[in-house]
């Protein structure tokens, strides 16, 4: 059964079974949600109402880290969980969860001094049960300025080192929607739910929902409800008409990415900037990535723009700590811009509001996560799916305690980071061996792990088209019959990244990609046509700055 014919079955399926749970919402949280309560045994469906990790689950810093600077807000409670989790998610899927050594350059005026700094990373350590080589280190002047030579020297005072964990947000979201699936649950993709049924207690029994591929209209029997739909959430909660005073609150955060050699640092940096905030610089494969903004915003959360006063901020932060790179825009290669679903605090700045999550209960069952932190997933996940488990305790029902600890992602099983190297070694002498580049070792083991050898033996099947061609189109391929691609720009944005990371491999292979995808949904010229369109507007979006508009008073 192909993808497309897998996908109409699943459609049948769903309009004919009655699910213990159906979660609404593809991104981490949803997806956290979706493998937790199937592992504990409940009939579980996902729906999302775009393609999974398309909202803020693939904008983020794309860091699994401890969140240093709400130390700052004191949310001790916060730091010591997701500090905690850090190195529970890299053992979980290491080849997708990096170990990355993080510098802290002190300045002159900035929000730090080096005895405050070291307490803060001290206590960071202490609350994250941090050991070993990843424990603090401090620097002097002169060692900081070894480590980063880049850093402007009038004003450097000395630095730290302390261990956080980069990541790939839509990658760790796919692999636990294909690890909820692979425990039962049932995942669908640009499937919309616009409304609720109820039972004679005015309790939740069904959602109505919308498939935004075929345009069908499909009811879905369920015992429970799970929002995590992030932005949206509280435009589902007025549909359920239990909306109150109590909402989410959006803001916005920018990244931008440049090319590796203009900017090319030696490790990862966060830095001070003027204004009092503070920002990441994080070399990644071919770039280096630069953010965030934190700023309210009240727009379309379905298209959130970069603004060129957006780009000017990011840069001019950058160029204040590193004098000597002199970035402009034009070097701006690619952007993205998400929202923070943030519970609303009144008073409070966009960047004082608490990153802790919040789980509103309606009188008809219907339960709504919101805010948290990409870290925190999967206790986020262990707590909403928690309340289920109280709500089936009501009804005489018991569900199992959750074990999502011990579940490794697809991609793995890896022992340790060690042996992801190792691994990486491997699959550069494979991919030798099919006469293909070497050094796209390291790209595909952090995306797909041990699932790369599948994509290289098919890339040697393909019998046209160059070698790039022919790897990039079996990788698409093993995205739609593994991974829920079903356009395109899925997997150029989302299963692949190279919409942010690698612009310039797009255009080479688009018409090959887009022939993978025609072929696997009967795609007619138009369509084929309006697809490769769709993915050049998507360049244009990440990668041409506007001035903002000028609010109407």
């Amino acid at each position: 059964m192909n993808a497309s014919q897998q996908r109409a079955s699943d459609l049948n399926k769903i309009a004919s079974h009655r699910f213990d749970l159906v979660v609404i919402g593809g991104g981490i949280t949803g997806a956290g949600v979706a493998l937790d309560a199937a592992s504990r045994g409940l009939d579980v469906l996902v729906i999302e109402r775009n393609d999974f990790a398309s909202g803020t689950s693939s904008k983020s810093t794309k860091l699994i880290h401890g969140g240093l600077r709400y130390l700052k807000n004191l949310e001790i409670g916060l730091v010591r969980e997701v500090g905690q989790e850090r190195a529970v998610v890299h053992e979980l899927a290491p080849h997708l969860v990096r170990p990355e050594k993080m510098l802290l350059p002190l300045v002159e005026g900035g929000s730090l001094g080096k005895l405050s700094t070291s307490m803060a990373l001290w206590v960071y350590d202490f609350l994250a049960d941090v050991e070993g080589d990843d424990k603090r280190v401090m620097l002097s002047k002169e060692e900081t300025a070894d480590y980063e030579p880049l850093l402007r020297d009038d004003i450097l005072k000395g630095g730290g080192f302390y261990a956080e964990y980069r990541t790939d947000d839509a990658r760790l979201t796919i692999e636990n929607i294909k690890t909820a699936v692979a425990h039962g649950a049932t995942a669908l993709n640009y499937v919309e739910a616009v409304d609720f049924t109820y039972d004679e207690a005015e309790k939740i029994n069904g959602v109505v929902m919308h498939d935004r591929h075929t345009d069908a209209r499909i009811t879905v029997s369920t015992e429970h409800v799970i929002s995590c739909t992030g932005p949206w959430v509280d435009d589902l909660r007025k549909v359920d008409k239990s909306m109150t005073n109590r909402g989410v609150f959006l803001s916005k955060g920018v990244h931008i990415v440049v090319a590796r050699e203009r900017l090319p640092l030696q490790h990862a940096v966060y830095f001070d900037v003027s204004d009092g905030r503070m920002l990441f610089a994080i070399p990644r494969l071919r770039c280096t990535y630069i953010g965030t903004t934190d700023t309210p915003y009240k727009g379309d959360p379905d298209a959130i723009p970069t603004y060129l006063e957006d780009v000017q901020y990011l840069l001019d932060g950058t160029n204040a700590i590193f004098p000597d790179v002199n970035l402009v825009v034009e070097d701006v290669e690619s952007s993205w811009a998400g929202v923070r679903p943030l519970i609303y605090e009144q008073g409070k700045s966009a960047g004082e509001m608490s990153r802790k999550d919040e789980i509103f209960e309606s009188k008809s069952g219907l339960l709504s996560i919101a805010g948290g932190k990409l870290t925190g997933y999967r206790k986020m996940a262990e707590r909403v799916v928690d309340r289920v488990g109280k709500q089936m305790r009501e009804d005489g029902e018991k569900l199992k305690d959750t074990h999502t600890k011990e579940i490794e992602l697809t991609g793995g099983p890896f022992k340790d980071f060690e042996e992801v190297l190792n691994y990486e070694k491997t699959v550069a002498n494979h991919l030798l061996a099919a006469s293909l580049a070497p050094d796209r070792a390291g790209y595909l083991v952090a995306n797909y792990g041990k699932q790369s050898p599948e994509i290289i033996d098919a890339s040697v099947l393909r019998a046209e088209g160059t070698d790039v061609a022919r790897l990039a189109c079996a990788e698409a391929a093993f995205c739609i019959e593994k991974e829920f691609a079903l356009y395109p720009i899925d997997w150029v944005e989302r299963r692949s990244g190279r919409l942010y990371f690698d612009m310039p491999s797009i255009e080479p292979v688009l018409e090959e990609v887009v022939a993978v995808f025609a072929s696997a949904y009967d795609y007619d010229e138009a369509t084929r046509i309006a697809e490769m369109d769709k993915v050049r507007a998507a360049i244009s979006w990440v990668s041409e700055f506007r001035p903002e508009p000028v609010a109407v008073a």
